[in-house]
């Protein structure tokens, strides 16, 4: 099947970006570098398409019920304006994938949620959510938007600057995980105060039609995949399909070190499993490392104790730019997991000296 585009994609083409495959979309990986990218982003602002993110809108009397029954935390918290990071999971309690959720103002009296699931998951998400609907009758509207809206993330300590510089509103009012409808160029935009750095930063919902005139808005650095790939390493944040995966990687939100996503005084699928997870305790967890020695961690890679033994595996792994050390993410088990814990991980046959570490591996917002 050919690849999905991004509106932009004439615009970052002319601009030289270089593009890689993610989640069946076509998208630019880098512009100039991936490090003076990340820099950008670290030190001043930077702005991402991330418009390959789904875009799923849900409206009616019975929304606050089936988007408590399809996700892990509790919706019923939000108010109009708020969002939420939640997961999807299965009847076992294995994740199927992250999202953040958001509030929107009510539509004809009736609560309505947008929520992003991952990059080439927006169709089967739909399906679950109109099947669930259909089989318990469910009053709600679910429409699938990803092709109607463009996202951007303009991150960065000056990126509340930059943003309030173009906004007719004052979004600096704005806390972490807050929203608001913004006027950009005559355009409104969804804003958040959101975005998967580590850094201060918004997520802007745009029309699809309007997004060259609200990315032309933003005088800063464009970057890339390959920068926010590193840039969310850096804070720890995870990867779907990649730090976790339903088929290949099926993992609870506790053995992902994101059990905070889960409120279990609520109703929803997976969670009597999670109940009995959190009770038994994970038996492997995701941790951060550095390595001692030279030599940079990639996805696949083996995790062994100083013993030589195979305990795990790598998920994610960068040079990191901001501290200068290879760092990764992997899952190994819990008796290995205690940050100070030496164990090896094996690059290109070879092992390297490699100590758990806490996340976040940088100071974060």
């Amino acid at each position: 099947m050919p690849l999905q585009t991004p509106p932009l994609r004439g615009i970052h083409d002319e601009r030289g970006a270089k593009f890689t495959e993610f989640g069946g979309w076509d998208m630019p990986v880098e512009f100039d570098s991936i490090q003076a990218e990340h820099e950008a982003v670290r030190d001043a602002v930077g702005i991402f398409d991330v418009s390959h993110m789904g875009q799923i809108h849900v409206t009616g009397p019975d929304a606050t019920t089936l988007m408590q029954r399809l996700t892990s935390n509790d919706v019923t918290r939000l108010g109009v304006g708020d969002s939420q990071y939640a997961v999807l999971t299965d009847e076992e309690g294995i994740i199927i994938d992250d999202t953040v959720i958001y509030r929107l103002p009510d539509e004809d009296g009736d609560p309505t949620y947008l929520f992003v699931p991952n990059a080439g998951t927006d169709e089967e998400t739909h399906e679950r959510w109109i099947n669930y609907r259909n089989e318990f009758d469910l009053e709600a509207t679910v429409d699938n938007r990803t092709d109607e809206y463009a996202m951007f993330a303009v991150q960065g300590p000056d990126a509340a600057e930059l943003v309030a510089a173009v906004a007719d509103e004052s979004v600096t009012d704005l806390n972490r995980f807050q929203a608001m409808t913004a006027t950009i160029d005559g355009i409104e935009c969804w804003t958040a105060r959101t975005g998967y750095t580590g850094e201060d930063g918004f997520e802007l919902i745009a029309p699809w039609e309007d997004a060259e005139r609200i990315w032309s808005q933003f005088e800063c650095q464009p970057c890339g995949l390959g920068a926010r790939d590193t840039l969310r390493i850096e804070a720890g944040l995870l990867l779907s399909g990649q730090d976790f995966d339903h088929e290949s990687n099926p993992r609870t939100p506790y053995e992902a070190g994101i059990g905070f996503t889960v409120a279990l005084d609520t109703e929803f699928v997976g969670r009597d499993a999670l109940d009995r997870a959190r009770e038994d305790g994970a038996e492997e967890e995701l941790v951060g490392f550095q390595l001692i020695d030279r030599g940079v961690p990639r996805h696949g890679y083996d995790i062994t104790n100083t013993d030589d033994r195979v305990i795990g595996t790598v998920t994610s792994g960068t040079m990191s730019p901001t501290v200068d050390q290879p760092i990764g993410l992997g899952y190994v088990p819990s008796e290995y997991a205690e940050p100070g814990t030496t164990l090896n991980v094996v690059v290109r046959g070879r092992s390297k000296k490699t100590r758990v570490e806490p996340t976040p591996f940088i100071d974060t917002v």
